[in-house]
């Protein structure tokens, strides 16, 4: 049974990532501080309640707990929130990596799987974006995934450190089987904020109704968190399999703006959705959509949820499951 290591494991995407290792197989150990997890999303025997800054800390979890490789979430994400303090995300997620990059270097581990983001394209000329698009983020959350991409290659060049970097479009929905869902503090996300204005009445706000998209809001590629969950899996599989480093585009390969969210919404819930337009979002671009050929073809990828009504769903029941006393 692999031992894998987990930063921010507690947070939405690393503990459905968790809860399908275990199903896999894997014995996973979790690694955070807390500060945007949440620790009943965890097996209290699995989490360890710390910062990946703490270098020494981690290096002592990996040799303790005879780590074979780690999967990297430990992040800030709110592009807005990154634009407003672009010193904390570099600090936190290039400084946080570099520490963890450290103690894993110590430990003699040396396999990762990185949670990056199609932010790092910032806005492409070719959609759907293909992994050797040139990589020029638009605000400083992708700036700081870039920066650690860039890392990664010079690591495996010097170190010997074999990476998979997956750049995630958007991760929405929830796990039925687990029980899990998404919940950020303050929530930043577009299908969590929609049902929540549906529950309580109060309206969401559209960042911008002037791009140059069909109907002039954003259009994103939502992905499924356990699809999400499962192209972590194929890539940890791949790397303790002598695999080489690589990076990868993991999304459905279909755009949906914003109003069509909010039209999709109104069908699975029955209810209409109360929202207000305001300005653009500092940070924001018009359209990001994956082709995610790549890995399809190179680790037989394939997203189970590829109805935007049925991961809207799922996202609807775990949302009503909050709202009971």
């Amino acid at each position: 049974m692999s031992r894998i290591l987990v930063t921010g494991g507690a947070g939405y995407i690393g503990s459905h990532t968790v809860q399908l290792l275990v199903r896999r197989g894997f014995d996973p150990v979790v690694v955070d501080d807390l500060s945007r997890g949440y620790p009943d999303t965890v097996e209290q025997r699995r989490l360890r309640i710390l910062n990946v800054s703490d270098t020494a800390a981690v290096a002592d979890i990996l040799m303790d707990e005879r780590i074979e490789a780690v999967m990297h979430f430990a992040a800030f994400i709110a592009v807005g929130e990154s634009v407003r303090e672009p010193e904390l995300y570099f600090r936190n997620n290039i400084g946080g990596s570099l520490s963890l990059f450290e103690a894993m270097h110590r430990a003699g581990v040396s396999r990762l799987v990185f949670s990056s983001t199609a932010a790092v394209y910032g806005a492409p000329q070719v959609i759907p974006v293909t992994e050797d698009a040139p990589v020029a983020p638009q605000n400083p959350y992708g700036e700081s995934k870039a920066v650690v991409e860039r890392l990664l290659v010079s690591l495996d060049r010097y170190r010997g450190l074999r990476s998979i970097r997956l750049r995630y479009f958007n991760a929405c929905g929830a796990d039925p089987e687990s029980g899990l869902g998404e919940r950020h503090d303050p929530e930043t996300h577009l299908i969590p904020l929609i049902l929540k204005a549906v529950l309580t009445g109060q309206p969401v706000t559209v960042f911008g109704d002037d791009y140059d998209t069909p109907d002039g809001t954003c259009v994103r590629d939502y992905i499924h968190v356990s699809d999400l969950a499962e192209a972590h899996i194929l890539a940890l599989e791949s790397l303790l399999s002598a695999g080489m480093s690589a990076v990868f585009n993991v999304g459905v390969g279909k755009g949906y703006s914003v109003r069509e969210i909010i039209r999709a919404v109104e069908e699975v819930t029955g209810r209409k959705v109360p929202y207000v337009i305001g300005p653009r979002r500092p940070g924001d671009v018009p359209v990001l959509v994956a082709d995610s050929q790549k890995l399809e073809k190179a680790l037989g990828w394939c997203p189970r949820f590829s109805s935007l009504r049925e991961i809207i769903s799922t996202a609807w029941e775990f949302e009503k499951r909050r709202q009971q006393p």
